[in-house]
């Protein structure tokens, strides 16, 4: 054997060994890595070698140590406001409308619009068995083929559905969410669409005048401070939301359905990749990202954004999300309003 096969032995042998030694600790942590380490013996890849195998089961094992750490931050926080209670109002009982459970593989999905959700309705609808090609030719939408083979459950049939599936949501910062929402169904409308429609409301009701002219200047849609205004008027009134901005704690009542797996846009890639493993669908789906903004992407000028904003609406946008992992994301903007 040459020097260079020695060397490059030698370093196969330090990684499988330090694998080993990982998968060891990882387990030894919790009974669910335990789990997670067993059930990733048998890799649907087969191709991989055995050092691909090791380098896998460790992401696997690390990915599901953070997701029970946000099991447990969820139910703590849960715990704290009283929302793991039922009750007779939106946040107290299970808000079964939004699922999406396939029964052939045994997956729950709750569609966080904005949130990955049209990659993950695209997935869904692989797996109820739409193809590809028919996916990329149809002109429906989306949403409405997956209700095609998707019903809506209630809730007793739905906690039914959630003792042999694997359930699982994604999230995203809410201020994050909302202005992509914005930038998406507003800045980019189309005309004579229900957004556009509704954009040219907030501007005939939220833009004053030009005292000069007596006419509204500006561009057609409403710049992200009049459309903040609107929303924070229509949330101080009561009024049902937007399915694109509503609070994902309304929308998916997380506290009262259990969620096996909370991924977010932060590790995304590992998350979903996690998720499809789990429930051993790779052979249908992948973890891709089917949408990205159009244009620059929303991380990248958020602050150009919220600085249009003052510190009071900010901080009651704060308190209309103030359910969404308030205390891990809140430093974020803090500076942005002025």
């Amino acid at each position: 054997m040459t020097p260079r096969r020695r060397v490059l032995a030698g370093i196969r042998r330090t990684i499988f060994a330090a694998g080993i030694l990982t998968l060891v600790i990882l387990a030894l942590s919790g009974q669910d890595a335990t789990n997670t380490l067993q059930q990733a013996n048998s890799l649907e890849d087969e191709n991989l070698t055995p050092e691909e195998k090791i380098l896998e089961q460790i992401a696997l094992a690390e990915t599901e140590q953070r997701l029970i750490a946000r099991r447990k931050f969820l139910a703590e926080k849960c715990a704290e406001e009283g929302l793991d209670r039922p009750g007779n109002d939106s946040l107290h009982r299970p808000n079964a409308w939004e699922f999406l459970v396939n029964k052939e593989y045994h997956l729950i999905w709750c569609n966080v619009f904005k949130a990955a959700s049209t990659s993950w309705m695209y997935n869904f609808n692989l797996l109820a068995g739409y193809s590809p090609q028919f996916l990329k030719a149809s002109k429906a939408v989306p949403v409405s083929l997956a209700r095609q083979r998707y019903p809506r459950y209630t809730a007793e049939e739905l906690a039914k559905f959630l003792n042999d599936s694997i359930s699982f949501l994604i999230v995203r910062h809410p201020f994050e969410r909302l202005l992509s929402a914005y930038r998406d169904k507003l800045e980019h409308s189309l005309p004579h669409t229900f957004h556009s429609n509704l954009g040219a409301h907030i501007v005939w009701h939220y833009r004053a005048r030009d005292p000069k002219t007596n006419t509204r200047q500006g561009p057609r849609y409403p710049i992200f401070e009049e459309f903040v205004r609107w929303l924070l008027c229509q949330w101080k009134a009561g009024n049902d939301l937007d399915m694109h901005w509503t609070p994902v704690v309304n929308f998916c009542t997380p506290c009262q359905v259990r969620f096996d797996v909370i991924a977010k846009f932060e590790t995304l890639h590992d998350d979903q990749d996690y998720v499809i493993k789990q429930a051993h669908v790779g052979h249908v789906i992948k973890p891709e990202w089917k949408n990205p903004t159009r244009g620059v992407q929303t991380k990248d000028v958020i602050k150009n954004y919220f600085t249009q904003l003052s510190k009071t609406q900010i901080n009651d946008l704060y308190e209309m999300f103030s359910f969404e992992n308030k205390k891990s994301y809140g430093a974020k903007f803090s500076e942005y309003g002025e």
